[in-house]
């Protein structure tokens, strides 16, 4: 019995040993053929774990405006970090460099002692760090500089120095048009050029072999960008950067006068549509102001008085009425059903022809007419103004315009006031964009004309696509009815509402507005407390030839004053004045040059050879009474066209004696009376007009002399 339990024992023991035998042997073999026979598939699925190609963010392309400033720009920042545990950096090499190397990085950034990173640095070679974040963002300045410092210049792999290429955006007018260049964000809605063009703008990234070290730190393998990225295209827009910094100056100073909400001034080409400025500022508080919303594009509002050269060229364009009729406002109020309808003029304007209706931008005259003739067939007035374009809402090269809404007589909203309140801009919402849009067409002779923002693209300079100026409508009107327009729009500035606006240099045309606006439907009146309002000026310039259109808008006035010409038309005619004064384009050209010439002009006296010369440019005649000499004086005989040239000054001074110095520029006397030895005293600038000491008067060195100039 025992003997049986001992060969059970021992059976087992051989069992167990005999497994551990094969398992021994299975496991010897799977290692022998993992290292062997699938070593090079195993070391290849470990490197694409680790290793993987990353994207290189190509450099975004630039924004110029129309005279090829720079508007925005991304400029190539860099990422550095440091290998001190490279297989070439040798305890030797680390030793003999790291004094200087870190006094030099101490240095550069200016943030840590050279003995604060001698420090770190030791520390992150003696951890076996092979990847140490030295600083971001660092410029290509700088970047150039690191590359030569000590064990740096080494090169990558040698001196262990890694950095990668990023863009950062950069403006270099900061927030002069920012709205308009605006910004793409994948998170938030694409806003201005940048979002608009950000296909074009982006360019094509390329690719770099990298491989993830601890912390999901990912290290370039190489120095070379397997595949390269590929720029942006640039684009060019219309601004011009020197009008848009007057628009934005002239509308901030106003705002801030008038603690307005908010504001927006558009400048626009009358033959092309071109934007050459564009501003939109809203209140942050009493002295600041931002570009947070483009309200020239996307703000829709009750446009008020500004509409009524649209509802007037309309009943002009159907024949109902012109230039000359009459209307009698009687004492400026007017009841009509449920509401009445009033004008800004005190105790009324009475009788008024058409012409003077517009310029003194009455309600009553205008609902009056347009109720008149059109009361009977109100969507004859709707389809004009749709024939005119007032409703035509163009895509922009900048996304979110609002769309027009001019309500027609099918509408559930329209009612029995809708017709007069919409003659004179309300119960309608537009744009400032798409009112001056309007009122360029009448500057350009009834050719509407498409807004544009962009003039071409550009690949690496060249041109790849080029936006020509669009016509949206051919004819608003017909030519009558266009001068007609012209003609009371000039009236507003010479007789009108914006008299204040009115100069001796140019004329300009356009017409004031004055709108309420209803806050939360508490409906209007100049005591509600839900009421504010908006002051705007639109028209072009010079009303004779005209080159530029312009509106401006201010909403929400609070210091006592909101009448467009007070608000609005003092920043139009700030930056017509600027624009007309500095683009010699728009000046008219000499033809002719007219001689100018009546009588020998005035020559001071002075330098006999400068003397001469100019006699001898001019064409004037130059008789010499004396021996040639340095310095003389001049004087031209009462109808005569001959200079005379005399009194020798030298001389005079030469002998101790006085000489006329009368008439001469300050630079030739000083010379000529300090080298005699003249203490001179100066008062005034100019020409000499007095001397102290008389003509003729002997004088010694020393002597004070006190000349006077004018």
């Amino acid at each position: 019995m025992a003997l049986d339990i001992r060969k059970d024992i021992l059976w087992r023991i051989y069992l167990v040993y005999l497994l551990v035998f094969v398992l021994a042997g299975f496991v010897v073999s799977r290692v022998v053929k993992i290292q062997i026979v699938e070593g090079a598939f195993w070391k290849q699925r470990a490197n694409e774990l680790t290793m993987h190609y990353a994207n290189i963010e190509a450099l975004r392309g630039n924004i110029f405006d129309v005279n090829e400033q720079l508007l925005a720009t991304s400029l190539p920042y860099y990422d550095v970090a440091l290998d001190l545990n490279s297989d070439a950096i040798t305890d030797d090499i680390f030793d003999d460099n790291i004094d200087s190397l870190s006094l030099c990085i101490s240095n550069l950034f200016s943030d840590k002692t050279k003995s604060i990173y001698k420090r770190e640095l030791i520390k992150v070679r003696a951890s076996g760090d092979r990847y140490y974040a030295l600083r971001e963002n660092v410029s290509y300045q700088d970047l150039q500089k690191l590359k030569h410092f000590p064990l740096f210049r080494k090169g990558r792999f040698k001196g262990g120095l890694i950095y990668t290429q990023k863009g950062k955006r950069e403006l270099p007018f900061k927030f002069l048009a920012s709205r308009t260049i605006g910004y793409y964000s994948e998170t938030a809605k694409p806003v201005g050029l940048e979002g608009s063009y950000n296909q074009q703008l982006t360019g094509i990234g390329g690719k770099r072999l990298v491989r993830k070290i601890a912390g999901g730190i990912e290290m370039p393998v190489n120095d070379e960008n397997e595949i390269e990225p590929q720029d942006g295209c640039d684009i060019v827009s219309t601004l011009d950067v020197n009008i848009q910094d007057v628009a934005e100056n002239a509308l901030y100073q106003q705002l801030k006068k008038h603690q307005a909400g908010w504001g927006c001034v558009v400048l626009m080409e009358v033959k092309t549509g071109e934007i050459r400025a564009i501003a939109n500022l809203s209140k942050v508080d009493t002295a600041t102001y931002n570009e947070n919303y483009n309200y020239a594009i996307g703000q829709s509002t009750e446009p008020g008085s500004t509409f009524k050269l649209v509802s007037l060229m309309a009943g002009m364009e159907d024949g109902k009425f012109g230039l000359s009729d009459t209307v009698n406002t009687g004492n400026g109020r007017w009841k009509y059903l449920n509401q009445e309808v009033r004008d800004a003029h005190e105790g009324g304007l009475g009788k008024l022809t058409v012409k003077q209706v517009f310029e003194k931008s009455s309600n009553v005259g205008t609902a009056k007419l347009i109720n008149k003739f059109y009361s009977k067939t109100p969507q004859q007035f709707i389809d004009r103004l749709y024939k005119m374009g007032i409703n035509l809402n163009p895509e922009l090269d900048i996304s979110g315009s609002g769309n027009p809404d001019v309500k027609s007589t099918k509408d559930k909203r329209w009612s029995g006031v809708s017709l007069p309140w919409m003659s004179f801009g309300y119960e309608l919402r537009l744009t400032p964009l798409q009112i001056l849009t309007f009122y360029n067409a009448v500057a350009n002779n009834g050719v509407m004309m498409k807004p544009r923002f962009v003039r071409e693209v550009r690949k690496q300079g060249k041109a790849i696509k080029a936006f020509e100026p669009e016509v949206i409508h051919q004819h608003i009107a017909s030519a009558s009815t266009i001068k007609k327009a012209k003609e009371m729009m000039e009236g507003v500035v010479l007789e009108g509402t914006a008299t204040n606006l009115k100069n001796a240099d140019y004329k300009i045309a356009g017409k004031t507005g004055t709108a309420q606006i209803a806050k939360g439907g508490g409906g209007y009146g100049q005591n509600s407390k839900s009421t504010t309002y908006q002051a705007s000026f639109v028209g072009y310039f010079p009303a004779d030839n005209p080159k530029y259109s312009c509106i401006v808008v201010v909403n929400a006035p609070s210091e006592g004053v909101y009448y467009g010409n007070a608000v609005a038309g003092p920043i139009f005619k700030e930056i017509s004045d600027k624009v007309y004064s500095s683009l010699l384009d728009i000046h008219s050209e000499v033809n002719e040059i007219q001689n100018l010439a009546t009588k020998t002009p005035a020559i001071k006296n002075g330098s006999r050879k400068d003397i001469e010369t100019v006699c001898r440019n001019l064409n004037i005649s130059a008789n010499t009474n004396t021996s040639s000499s340095e310095y003389v004086n001049v004087a031209v005989q009462k109808d005569s066209s001959t200079v005379f040239i005399g009194n020798n000054i030298n001389q005079a001074l030469t002998n101790r004696v006085m000489p006329n110095i009368l008439g001469m520029g300050l630079k030739d006397a000083l010379y000529l009376l300090e080298n005699a030895g003249f203490k001179v005293k100066i008062v005034g600038k100019g020409t000499i007009t007095k001397q102290s000491i008389n003509v003729g008067t002997k004088f010694s060195k020393g002597t004070e002399l006190t000349l006077e100039l004018s």
